[in-house]
């Protein structure tokens, strides 16, 4: 069964909101034979949807499985382009490759290659990332803002603030941002966003934003190493999060943010980026390539840039660095 087939016929179904579907009218739709419709039907149920059926009625939909497949994210999805076009796989080594493919090959803006697992996972700076299958959000989406390439890095930030505002829509929970890709919650890793730029020398051709969000996972899911300093929104909430809901309130935000940062620049994104912020105003340590240096930080540039004020009064803009709130 193609999986365009599967991802049709599951949209049937959740349009018809538990009412029976005939199998007659979904053969003559698909243009094929009931006993066709019959396998495919069987087929989903061995990918654990649990689907009803009526005498002389047709097929319902009774349970659906936590994937995050197409039919189960477009079922929750408002944005007019973001997420219109998902391309899903049950794992890879890491889904960024995958999208910078689907980029180069024509896909269009707000596409989301999304994987239940990836065996080899990477944050910034190629550092690794642990991504247990089924159980968070590993994705990649294809952005095609009207930006100049100069404007691009700031995609992180629009990111970030829209991952924050779709994490605190849908679990109430309350993350900060840690400048300038990670979100914490309880001062612990939740989300981590890697931008990848495809441009010209005028303009950008794509970003592909790659987030990784720790959503159902258990202490014990996570490297000994990792459990003291990740955490994951189940943890936080005490609830199970529908990871499907989630990923369609983030195209939501992306769609709507990314607008917002073609039409009317980088400033309003600015503000409720350091509204969300966990080191304005604090005391931290930036590790520089070739240095680390202390200061307070006071707010980010237009630039997206981090502006630390150092003992002597300087002031000192933070392009790349790592973070850290010193210890007393």
């Amino acid at each position: 069964m193609s999986l365009n087939v599967k991802s049709k016929l599951l949209k049937k179904l959740f349009e018809a909101k538990g009412e029976p579907v005939s199998g007659q009218d979904l053969a003559d739709q698909f243009g094929m034979s009931r006993t066709a419709i019959w396998k495919h039907i069987k087929d989903l149920e061995k990918d654990g949807y649990e689907i009803g059926t009526v005498r002389k009625k047709g097929y319902y939909l009774i349970e659906t499985p936590d994937l995050v497949n197409e039919a189960n994210i477009q079922k929750y999805l408002m944005a007019k382009k973001y997420g219109r076009r998902i391309r899903y796989v049950d794992s890879c080594p890491s889904t960024q490759p995958i999208a910078l493919e689907e980029e180069q090959n024509g896909a269009p803006d707000g596409m989301i290659v999304v994987a239940e697992e990836q065996t080899a996972g990477k944050g910034r700076m190629m550092r690794p990332w642990s991504s247990a299958s089924g159980k968070g959000i590993w994705m990649s989406v294809i952005c095609r803002p009207h930006l100049m390439p100069q404007q691009a890095p700031q995609m992180t930030l629009v990111a970030a603030v829209a991952v924050t505002r779709a994490i605190e829509e849908i679990t109430g929970l309350e993350p900060t941002i840690k400048w300038p890709n990670d979100l914490l919650i309880d001062g612990k890793k939740i989300t981590g966003i890697l931008t990848e730029l495809q441009a010209d020398p005028d303009r950008v051709k794509a970003v592909i934003l790659g987030i990784g969000i720790n959503v159902n996972h258990e202490e014990s899911d996570f490297p000994e190493e990792l459990q003291t300093i990740a955490t994951s929104l189940k943890i936080a909430s005490g609830q199970q999060v529908n990871r499907a809901q989630l990923i369609a309130k983030i195209a939501d935000y992306l769609e709507l943010y990314i607008s917002m940062y073609e039409k009317s620049g980088f400033e309003p994104i600015k503000l409720v980026w350091e509204s969300y912020s966990n080191t304005i105003g604090k005391r931290i340590r930036a590790v520089l390539l070739n240095e680390t240096i202390e200061g307070t930080a006071l707010g980010i540039s237009d630039e997206g840039v981090l502006e630390l004020r150092l003992d002597d009064g300087s002031i000192r803009g933070i392009f790349s660095a790592d973070i850290e709130l010193p210890k007393d």
